[in-house]
């Protein structure tokens, strides 16, 4: 696969980082902080949660830069530390949840309704379709569909085999294209 300028330039951010420089290291929070943030929101499904497992990532990543072996790697390298943040989170919050229930003598809480979608809007539709995938599926399709990342890439980042992202990839797509076609069946019954 051919590189592109911008990754043989964050190639040069990162050896510069490895090098101690701070304005390397600055540029490259800037290049990748919105990345990193979007995935972290689409595993978290949570703004604050994101920002806040974004914060954590960019700790371990300044922390980690210097060992990572290859700068060509820092894509999937980063994407991997936001996923395993962002499955930290998500466990702890489904702990507190639990502990809370339990404390609150198994009174059912009641999760908070998605924002309502105008399924007419085709973009609405879309992006209701996207939350209702799972978390892992949604990120492998957003990983390959939005920021280009090859199955390779997304195998490294996930930490998981090649083969299981094809077929969590294939799953995701058959997934979407079934709800987007529910939601179609339920806007052309309305009218």
């Amino acid at each position: 696969m051919a590189r592109s300028i911008d990754d043989i330039y964050d190639e040069l951010l990162v050896l510069r980082c490895q090098d101690g420089e701070s304005d390397a290291l600055n540029e490259l929070v800037s290049r990748w902080h919105g990345r990193l943030l979007v995935h972290a929101y689409r595993l978290t499904g949570c703004r604050e949660d994101a920002a806040d497992v974004l914060q954590d990532a960019w700790l371990a990543i300044v922390r980690g830069i210097r060992r990572l072996d290859d700068p060509a790697r820092f894509r999937s390298w980063a994407y991997r530390i936001v996923t395993y943040k962002s499955a930290d989170r998500v466990r702890r919050a489904v702990r507190q949840r639990r502990v809370a229930r339990a404390s609150a003598e198994r009174v059912p809480v009641q999760d908070s309704p998605e924002d309502p979608v105008d399924h007419a809007d085709e973009i609405g539709a879309l992006r209701a379709a996207l939350r209702a995938l799972p978390g892992d599926r949604r990120a492998i399709l957003t990983m390959h569909h939005l920021e280009s990342m090859p199955l390779s890439e997304i195998a490294v980042a996930l930490g998981i085999p090649e083969g299981t992202v094809k077929s969590r990839l294939h799953h995701a797509r058959v997934h979407l294209k079934t709800t987007l076609e529910q939601a179609e069946r339920k806007t052309n019954v309305r009218l």
